[in-house]
């Protein structure tokens, strides 16, 4: 089974932009915790990161064989009704995740036009939110 862990912009400058609020983990950080819970689930992981939206959209629509996707839209996910849209078109669980409290934040990241597709939505949880990311993307197959 695929796993689809899907980041936008930004976030290829992980542990070097603002550690205070995103922590000093960087994107292979991420993504090496990612494989070792895909391991354990028996996933088979398609990590990917663009700061195009085109970009993310394209690999949503490309992502319809995954078992599960996750997405960290960045700040795609305040803007983006083209991912949205394209999220709508999946048949499987979507996790909407956040390293940061979202709603915690300023105004205008408290709306996201990825909730409404998802079916759950980690934040606050750092690079760590990945790993329990991927354990609910499994619990949520098992339960389909």
């Amino acid at each position: 089974m695929k796993l689809a862990i899907l980041n936008g912009p930004n976030l290829n400058m992980l542990g070097s932009r603002d550690p205070k609020l995103y922590g000093h983990e960087t994107l292979d950080d991420v993504r090496a915790l990612c494989q070792v819970q895909c391991d354990i689930h028996g996933f088979t992981l398609d990590f990917f990161q663009s700061n195009h939206e085109g970009a993310l959209v394209d690999k949503i629509q490309q992502s319809r064989d995954a078992a599960a996707l996750i997405i960290n839209a960045g700040a795609y996910t305040h803007t983006s009704i083209a991912i949205h849209d394209a999220l709508e078109i999946l048949q499987c669980p979507i996790i909407e995740l956040h390293l940061s409290n979202i709603h915690a934040r300023e105004s205008f990241r408290h709306h996201s036009f990825i909730s409404k597709q998802a079916t759950a939505l980690i934040v606050g949880l750092g690079a760590k939110g990945y790993g329990r990311a991927v354990d609910a993307a499994a619990d949520l197959i098992a339960q389909s």
